[in-house]
């Protein structure tokens, strides 16, 4: 059993910051990727930003040089710094995780956290 669990989302005006906290806890061996999706009204799900492997990673276009990922390994949590929030980044923001839960299997599993709503108006 492993469980995601998403923090920090809220309302804020345009030009505003939030920081959002995703912690994982459960059965978990390793994990292989942890990043941030985003699903605004109407539209698909889309890849934020991620640790792709190691300290390497990627960003939607539309964040670069606003968004930052990091993460504390130690806790198994990673954090979405947003900057110049814009109201087109309003949507409810997912944790995502790849996870190796025994040290017995080598097979890894997608998680996904509940989401927590941002909403960027004035």
């Amino acid at each position: 059993q492993v469980q995601l669990v998403e923090s920090g989302g809220g309302l804020v005006q345009p030009g505003g910051s939030l920081r959002l906290s995703c912690a994982a806890s459960g059965s978990i061996f390793s994990i292989g990727a942890m990043g941030w999706y985003r699903q605004a009204p109407g539209m698909e799900r889309e890849l934020v930003a991620s640790f792709t492997g190691g300290d390497r990673t990627k960003y939607a276009d539309s964040v670069k040089g606003r968004f930052t990922i990091s993460r504390d390994g130690a806790k198994n949590t990673a954090f979405l710094q947003m900057n110049s929030l814009k109201p087109e980044d309003t949507a409810v923001y997912y944790c995502n995780a790849v996870i190796r839960m025994r040290a017995s299997s080598d097979t890894y599993f997608r998680f996904w956290g509940q989401g927590t709503l941002v909403t960027v108006s004035s």
